[in-house]
């Protein structure tokens, strides 16, 4: 039998402390970003189909539409809707345009995808669904939206609160 130097036990513990750290993961993976007013919010990572920066002038506006829609964007021959999330949310501060690369989070629910543009990406981050509290004094405009928030930081009261994919695709806000 030939021994392979390179798997030696410190190798091997290296290995398992790296799947030991992938099991410590509890809860579902999630997407953290800011809109324009700097407000932290998280989407479920199994509803978005990929994150993109778009260039701005990728984006290309149409004439009369709602302020919160962008334009549209061509993603691989698919036309898809590009909007302003944190305007759609109720947000006062219109995302700024005038930058190299705007991130937007791709949903999609069976035919319907829509571009969600936000002012950052913060990561993705691991979210216990049972540690989901209520959402506790949020506008009438965002509460549609919300299934819910955690509390990062008892002391500062830092909340990440999650939104609802299908409650922002199926909304009536879109026919305005």
């Amino acid at each position: 039998m030939v021994e392979n130097s390179e798997l030696t036990s410190s190798s091997q513990d290296h290995i398992s402390q790296e799947f030991q750290e992938l099991k410590k993961a509890v809860g579902e993976l999630h997407l953290r970003f800011c809109v324009a007013s700097g407000q932290e919010f998280a989407l479920s990572a199994t509803g978005i189909r990929e994150v993109i920066a778009s260039p701005p002038d990728r984006i290309t506006p149409i004439p009369n539409a709602i302020p919160l829609l962008l334009g549209t964007l061509n993603l691989r021959g698919r036309v898809i809707w590009v909007a302003d999330l944190g305007q759609f949310l109720g947000e006062p501060t219109a995302l700024n345009t005038e930058r190299a690369e705007i991130p937007i989070i791709a949903i999609e629910d069976q035919d319907i995808m829509l571009g969600l543009a936000v002012d950052q990406i913060i990561g993705m981050d691991w979210f216990d669904g049972e540690k989901l509290q209520m959402v506790t004094s949020v506008p009438a405009s965002v509460a549609p939206f919300l299934r819910g928030e955690w509390l990062l930081d008892a002391q500062t009261h830092q909340c990440l609160r999650l939104l609802d994919q299908m409650a922002i695709l199926r909304s009536g806000r879109w026919a305005a």
